[in-house]
């Protein structure tokens, strides 16, 4: 038998919406929505006959800025409407306050936001927002983790952005289990989803995460919505990275920066005095890397350490995958003359930058290489490459944004991949091509003893 579904249509211009809905989405009105729950009206409304692709008019998706220029450059431009954006990251890396933010941000264009605080009370969200600055007219602030009141505050208000402090808390009285489990995530993410498709209204969720860093709860979520955003830091270090997981208006992997201050966070265009600025030069196993965050490309300090150790001791890292430096470690003690053991590895990606491209491969190599023999790479170069366990050095994608950036910052020399094109290289920079790990050592060594004689 077939199943029956419901549907509502609007008697005024016959759109339809997959829920009721105090506005009509398509033409505005009021109270027009009306239930129609037969599988054959359903099937004519919705118009289930398949049609050629070609004859379908796309509609281009146009973004809503928010005025948080890190968080425009991630989403492409900004909010999409009807669009459902989830947040993650470890807790007080900063998310709700970077919500709040961009929540006011929006509210000071003239138009209606609400913050559904699930977490705190509004006496605790009012006291946060007093040390980040004045809080627009036109925020509005709901508290509460019942789905239902969320829904009705946002048919009521129709506001131009709903931020959901937290997903897991959240929950439908109707449904079984307690708030966070997989059955009243799902179900709260699916009714928003559809609420904001309805409307029009884009919606953010919070989303906690796991011991492991994943996202809690059904995997399902992020299938449910349009956009995954990773938010994240070191909690020692100030600076903040909001990464696209997933964006279906818009490329993902782009990277956002942000500097936790006392009065809330502040948007980084150029992070390199940050990654840089303490920078030590002429000291043995350091090593700059333009590594690629999405599109952008960041300048990177790697540096290495080896203390006393037995043989078989696993390297320690920061910001950096042990697993990929153990690979590298092998590469270099079978394909080069660099002896690193016995002794314990230590490698750091700098500043609370984590780097997880295979182009700082070569600079993890340079870097302990320089550590085991006490030579220093010179401070006007730069680095980068992927190593093959046949020690050959391979192209990595972005070589010109990562010369430009270096460039920028001052660097006036780089090893790179002997593939390396000579298109887009910087006016005076000089390129030394290398096609394996001993010929960037070789090529290179008696550089790093000049210096290291002048020392």
């Amino acid at each position: 038998m077939a199943r029956r579904i419901e549907i509502y249509l609007c008697t005024a211009c016959e759109g339809v919406a997959p829920q009721w809905v105090g506005r009509c989405p398509h033409c505005g009105q009021w109270n027009t929505l009306m239930a129609s729950a037969t599988r054959q009206g359903a099937e004519s409304a919705l118009s289930k006959v398949a049609v050629p692709l070609r004859q379908v008019e796309g509609s281009e998706a146009l973004p809503m800025p928010t005025g948080v220029v890190e968080v425009d450059r991630v989403l492409a431009g900004g909010f999409v409407a009807g669009s459902v954006t989830l947040v993650f990251g470890p807790p007080g890396v900063g998310k709700s306050t970077l919500l709040f933010q961009v929540l006011a941000s929006v509210a000071n264009t003239g138009v209606e936001v609400l913050l559904a605080s699930a977490e705190e009370s509004l006496t605790q969200v009012s006291g946060r927002a007093a040390r980040i600055g004045a809080v627009p007219e036109n925020l509005l602030a709901l508290a509460g983790n019942d789905v239902v009141a969320i829904e009705e505050a946002i048919v009521h208000h129709q506001p131009a952005l709903v931020v959901v402090d937290s997903i897991q808390t959240i929950s439908d009285d109707e449904l079984p289990g307690s708030a966070g489990s997989l059955a009243q995530v799902r179900a709260c993410v699916d009714r928003l989803t559809r609420l904001a498709k309805s409307s029009g209204v884009p919606i953010v969720l919070v989303g906690h995460v796991t011991k492991d860093g994943d996202l809690a709860g059904p995997r399902a979520v992020e299938h449910l919505v349009d956009s995954v955003l990773s938010f994240d830091g070191d909690r020692h270090h100030s600076l903040r990275v909001l990464t696209t997981v997933k964006h279906r208006f818009g490329p993902a992997g782009e990277v956002g920066i942000f500097e936790m201050r006392e009065d809330g966070l502040r948007a980084v265009p150029d992070p390199g005095p940050m990654l840089l600025g303490d920078r030590m030069a002429g000291v043995p196993g350091s090593v700059v890397v333009p590594v690629l965050q999405g599109r952008r490309p960041l300048l990177v300090e790697v540096q290495a350490l080896l203390g006393p150790g037995t043989e078989g001791t696993r390297p320690r890292t920061l910001g950096i995958d042990a697993a990929r430096v153990t690979l590298l470690l092998a590469v270099l003690s079978r394909r080069t003359d660099v002896v690193v053991g016995p002794a314990e590895v230590f490698v750091a990606a700098v500043g609370g930058i984590s780097v997880v491209e295979p182009a700082v491969d070569l600079g993890v190599a340079l870097a302990v290489a320089s550590a085991a023999e006490e030579m220093v790479v010179p401070p006007e170069f730069v680095v980068f490459g992927e190593l093959g366990l046949a020690g050959e050095v391979r192209m990595v994608p972005g070589v010109e944004r990562r010369l430009a950036e270096a460039w920028r910052a001052g660097f006036t020399r780089a090893v790179v991949p002997a593939s390396t094109p000579s298109d887009g290289v910087p006016p005076g920079m000089v390129l030394h091509r290398v096609r394996t790990l001993d010929e960037a050592l070789t090529s290179t060594i008696p550089v790093w003893s000049t210096v290291a004689a002048s020392r």
